[in-house]
């Protein structure tokens, strides 16, 4: 008889539902759907997030708040582009907000030695995101944003993101190019 956890017998078979059918299904209170996105999406959002900050337990609370914000509010995955897209978006602001210092100016001057430190990718993308930049990539379609986020801010490559994706490489390098041409005009 295998092991069980919180209810669940870990060698049962892992749930066959799409993500967007997993998300459909915690819109239904469904906390074994949420427990199945988070089986998926939690090891590549950890290893991620660490790359950007190296205080593990804000990465730990970051995830914690990213699968929380999920569950409180599942009809934000609108249902266009891709669940892992909308989740790391999610993850993202958790991190930033949980590095953004809270505290009056005095606390803040007076801890400034002792807080973690801003990487300059998160002050350069705070930056871009109230910029003509930020407005172009907001006007792109989700599709084109996913492609952009995990190529260009995320560094990976179009295999990496064909992978975390779930589309061909060729797509990506299509859809990279069409975003491009779209940033490019939108810029001029």
């Amino acid at each position: 008889m295998g092991e069980i956890h919180d209810g669940w017998d870990a060698r049962q078979t892992a749930d066959r539902r799409t993500d967007a059918e997993l998300v459909a299904a915690v819109r239904d209170s469904d906390r074994g759907a949420l427990r199945e996105l988070f089986a998926r999406h939690e090891p590549w959002l950890a290893t991620r997030l660490s790359r950007r900050c190296a205080d593990q337990t804000v990465v730990d609370t970051a995830i914690q708040d990213t699968f929380l914000a999920v569950w409180r509010k599942p009809g934000g995955w609108r249902g266009d582009g891709e669940v892992a897209a909308w989740l790391w978006g999610i993850a993202v602001r958790s991190l930033l907000h949980e590095l953004r210092p809270r505290a009056n100016v005095v606390e803040r001057l007076r801890t400034l030695r002792r807080s973690p430190a801003v990487s300059a990718e998160e002050e350069v993308l705070a930056r871009v995101e109230h910029s003509d930049v930020g407005l172009a990539f907001s006007r792109l379609s989700p599709d084109l944003q996913a492609v952009v986020q995990a190529t260009v801010l995320d560094g990976l490559t179009t295999r990496e993101a064909a992978a975390l994706l779930g589309i061909p490489s060729g797509t990506v390098k299509s859809r990279m190019s069409r975003a491009r041409t779209e940033l490019r005009e939108a810029l001029l």
